[in-house]
């Protein structure tokens, strides 16, 4: 079945989908985003991804394109249009359509929103989870405001390539201090000796992510200790587990860092019960 992309009002074949040469999210990276997980043709935990979203383009003083009632009908009817049982829904928005010029457009400018969905089968995800993956480290040379989630990633995309050449899965980046921020498109955790759950604070230095906020749900319905604090590299190294969080990989088990085997080497208990538990304890999106 061909796939059917959202561009500016209208549902056109993916592969012929296409902005304007001078959208600004081409010419200047001046635009946001969201990825929502898609479980049974439903979205999970809608509602908190269009909360970030809207903060995003607040920061950024990109106006809302429509009502947030009608681009949730937009996401819902691309993930029906493309058949996607399991996988994922990404909707972009830029700032719009202008001759290229740093400073801002008319206000009246309309916002470009584009909408695609995926298929991902989630026993792919399953099986990587039964293994665990392995990250690298690198230093973070990312804008300070990656709490907002735009679509200017370029700091993003060479780490994680950097960790594919190394054969790794991701790549945390690390401050000055020698402390983790986050991957170069997750949240990173550790679990220490004494089961307690340890992940950088939400502030300007990571991104409050939505997987992430679902864990911290998890935790306190199983009432599990949890610190929101900067952890080094060496303490991670440490750790008694070690897991990433985000909506393409839910709760992944981290078995090694930049070489050094994390506890026994096999996904840990902790980092499965909340993979196990996640779904349970996400929102379900009915259209």
């Amino acid at each position: 079945m061909s796939r059917t992309a959202y561009v500016n009002g209208r549902y056109v074949p993916h592969h012929s989908a296409a902005v304007h040469i001078e959208d600004r999210g081409y010419q200047f990276s001046d635009g946001i985003y969201e990825v929502c997980e898609v479980l049974g043709g439903k979205l999970v935990d809608e509602a908190r991804h269009m909360a970030r979203l809207s903060r995003s383009l607040s920061e950024l003083q990109i106006r809302m394109p429509m009502k947030l009632s009608a681009l949730r009908r937009v996401l819902h009817e691309t993930v029906r249009r493309n058949r996607v049982a399991d996988g994922l829904v990404y909707v972009q928005i830029t700032r719009g359509v202008a001759p290229r010029d740093h400073a801002f457009p008319s206000p009246d400018t309309p916002p470009s929103v584009v909408v695609t969905a995926k298929r991902v089968p989630r026993i792919k995800g399953e099986h990587t989870a039964e293994e665990g993956v392995r990250v690298i480290t690198l230093p973070d040379n990312r804008w300070d405001r990656v709490d907002i989630k735009t679509v200017s990633l370029l700091p993003n995309i060479l780490a994680k390539q950097k960790a594919k050449e190394a054969g790794a899965y991701e790549a945390w980046f690390v401050d000055g201090d020698g402390c983790v921020t986050e991957g170069s498109s997750t949240n990173a955790w550790i679990v220490s000796q004494d089961g307690t759950l340890v992940t950088r604070p939400a502030e300007h230095g990571i991104l409050r992510g939505i997987t992430r906020m679902v864990v911290m749900d998890i935790a306190a319905n199983e009432g599990m200790k949890v610190e929101e604090r900067h952890f080094s590299v060496d303490e991670a190294k440490m750790a008694r587990e070690a897991f990433i969080t985000a909506a393409s990989t839910l709760v992944m088990p981290v078995v090694e860092i930049d070489g050094k085997v994390i506890g026994n080497g096999q996904p840990g208990s902790i980092t499965l019960s909340l993979r196990e538990k996640f779904h349970e304890n996400a929102e379900i999106a009915v259209a």
